[in-house]
């Protein structure tokens, strides 16, 4: 059985979301939090297998510093939300399903994620088409630009890009 934590701020949607991971056997929901500091105490108290993540939440935290704690806890995180970032974070979470979605939406993007989770090679055919999976990328395949060197900073930046809205 996998354990799913759920972080999202609007309560409404968080137990709408609850019953649409529970509708599947397989899949427990250990606990539904609406802010950073809320995400940190769950995954200490359930070791969660699984986050799914909102980017805008409450008490002026971000999905984004979510997924930065709970990978100290090797937690992956799957994004959720209303906009979702112009560029992949592989090093962030498994990928992006965007609102609104059905219930088969959260089915099959939860499938997937557990099949990147468990290493298989095949994932399942057919993906909802408002989800976007982040493939890990090989520091040797990255293509290198004379003196670029990638960095936290240059991943902070296009963050905060993102948040202010900016194409940059």
């Amino acid at each position: 059985m996998l354990k799913i934590l759920i972080v999202e701020d609007d309560v409404q949607l968080a137990t709408t979301l609850k019953y649409l991971v529970e509708d599947n056997p397989r899949y427990r929901v250990v606990a539904t939090v609406d802010d950073l500091d809320g995400a940190v105490v769950a995954a200490q108290q359930h070791a969660p297998d699984l986050a799914l993540v909102d980017l805008r939440l409450a008490h002026g935290t971000t999905g984004f510093s979510v997924a930065v704690r709970m990978s100290d806890f090797d937690i992956p995180c799957f994004f959720i939300t209303g906009k979702a970032p112009d560029f992949p974070m592989p090093d962030l979470a498994l990928g992006c399903l965007m609102k609104p979605f059905t219930a088969e939406d959260v089915h099959r993007s939860l499938a997937a994620a557990e099949d990147i989770m468990r290493g298989r090679e095949a994932l399942r055919a057919r993906m909802p088409v408002n989800l976007t999976l982040y493939d890990k990328v090989e520091e040797e395949e990255q293509p290198s630009e004379p003196g670029f060197i990638p960095s936290r900073r240059s991943l902070k930046t296009r963050i905060e890009h993102w948040i202010a809205g900016t194409q940059h």
